[in-house]
């Protein structure tokens, strides 16, 4: 079933520890996304989520929120496989900077655990058909933890649109904006994947595909830098017009160095 060899158990394994009705998670990276907003969501879904694991390189982290979250399974980087095996984990949530999606993915996939990936999927075309070749190989799933998709004003949008009560979409126009003060800020560092459109403009991006049902045809883009030291290795505004089929026209703009604001019109 797999290209790697593993035990053909594993996966009964995993699920004879629950009843059946939730997915056990090991979750790997431990920084600010996990620990603001993964952790404690999961400690909110018991009903059908379970922390089983959790995995990072700082075993300070490992044994607070290991304790904290009441998780026995912690593990090095260097263990994953072996953390995804002991804990029974039917999936890994992946919280890691966006550099390192693509091989904790596949490490994950070739022991046939299932992946929920935190947004953005890869840093390149290559390495999101990678990703999806090795969980395709492994059979097992793949998803981006887009969490908009599923929020209620999003939801209630598409109905809205589809039923037909706010005509054709002709046009989208979206502005996220936010002052990234600290230059150690991993949204800065370009090697680890940082920069607005990897962080924020994914959203607009999405929105706008999402509303209008379809994908861009083309795309035009332009960066801007104010000179502000903080951006010395990443642009600190991006803005881009897509326009997408039937002639219909999507704009928006992002940026690390103003105000926060956060607003969608079409």
């Amino acid at each position: 079933m797999a290209s790697r060899k593993r035990a053909p158990s594993k996966r009964s394994r995993s699920r004879s520890s629950t009843d059946g009705s939730r997915v056990r998670y090991a979750v790997v990276g431990l920084g600010y996304i996990a620990q603001a907003s993964v952790l404690p969501a999961f400690a909110h879904a018991r009903g059908n989520s379970e922390i089983c694991a959790l995995v990072s390189d700082d075993p300070k982290k490992l044994r607070e929120l290991g304790r904290r979250y009441g998780v026995d399974h912690l593990y090095g980087y260097e263990d994953y496989e072996r953390g995804l095996e002991e804990s029974g984990a039917d999936a890994a949530y992946i919280a890691l900077p966006n550099d390192m999606h693509r091989e904790f993915t596949e490490r994950a996939a070739d022991v046939g655990v299932h992946v929920l990936c935190e947004k953005p999927m890869a840093l390149s075309v290559s390495d999101c058909e990678s990703m999806i070749a090795a969980a395709e190989r492994n059979e097992v799933k793949l998803m981006i933890a887009y969490r908009l998709r599923f929020q209620k004003a999003n939801l209630a949008a598409i109905e809205a649109l589809q039923a037909g009560k706010l005509g054709k979409p002709r046009l989208f126009n979206s502005v996220f904006t936010m002052d990234v003060k600290d230059p150690d800020n991993i949204r800065l560092k370009r090697e680890r994947g940082g920069g607005t459109l990897w962080d924020i403009g994914i959203y607009c991006i999405n929105a706008a595909r999402y509303l209008f049902r379809a994908e861009p045809l083309e795309a035009f883009a332009w960066i801007a830098n104010s000179g502000d030291r903080r951006f010395a290795e990443v642009e600190e505004m991006t803005g881009a017009i897509l326009r997408f089929p039937e002639e219909r026209l999507a704009s928006f703009t992002v940026s690390f160095g103003a105000a926060d604001v956060g607003s969608i019109a079409w």
